[in-house]
């Protein structure tokens, strides 16, 4: 399969100090079930996000369960979604996705399951005193371009769905088009066959004179 178009979609995995998580784009196939792990703290805010980005209706059934199997969260047949929560527990959390009420749709699907907080620039608030100016706008510089790279993380992801969505609208127009062409030349060719047919009639009466 051709997925030139989805390069800029490749799954990347991220661990940094103070925050972890992953984030990456998946295909999961018709009748399957993919799950991924992430070992938590107590008390550490962690955020689970998700988009069907194609296939059949871009619906998928996501369940992310506790260390104790209890479920934390849970949506059927949606094509987004995103839950933020702080375990109470410390263990291993599991969110999974099921596509297998589809019995020939493969989907492409983002996630971003990540943990703590972003961790701040080296050297800044490693110092009691205040941060100086060039440091607070150092941090707010970072800050920025982090909001920068989530945008353009959806922005990419809404023109993967909406080229995908282009592609496969031209596919059946162009199926369409095929269709009717076939039929109006069957048509042309039954019509000159029946014409030929009335004056072939003619002459066998005529000759029958």
């Amino acid at each position: 399969m051709e997925r030139g178009w989805l390069v800029v979609l490749l799954g990347v995995v991220c661990w940094c100090a103070g925050a972890a998580g992953v984030e990456l784009t998946f295909e999961l196939p018709d009748n399957a079930k993919e799950c991924f792990y992430e070992e938590i703290e107590k008390g550490t805010a962690s955020s689970l996000e998700f988009q069907v980005v194609t296939g059949g209706h871009y619906d998928v059934d996501v369940v992310l369960e506790g260390p104790s199997r209890q479920i934390l969260y849970r949506e059927i047949k949606q094509q987004y979604g995103q839950f933020q929560f702080t375990p109470e527990t410390t263990g291993t959390y599991q969110v999974c996705f099921s596509n297998e009420f589809s019995t020939f749709s493969h989907k492409l699907i983002y996630v971003d399951f990540q943990v703590g907080d972003e961790p701040q620039l080296p050297g800044v608030g490693e110092h009691f005193t205040a941060m100086t100016q060039m440091e607070s706008s150092s941090q707010k510089i970072h800050e920025d371009l982090n909001s920068v790279i989530d945008y353009q993380t959806h922005h990419r992801l809404r023109e993967a769905q909406s080229r995908k969505r282009a592609e496969d609208l031209n596919e059946r127009v162009l199926f369409w088009a095929v269709g009717e062409t076939l039929g109006i030349l069957v048509i042309t060719v039954g019509q000159v066959m029946v014409l030929k047919n009335f004056f072939a009639d003619k002459k066998g009466n005529q000759a029958s004179y």
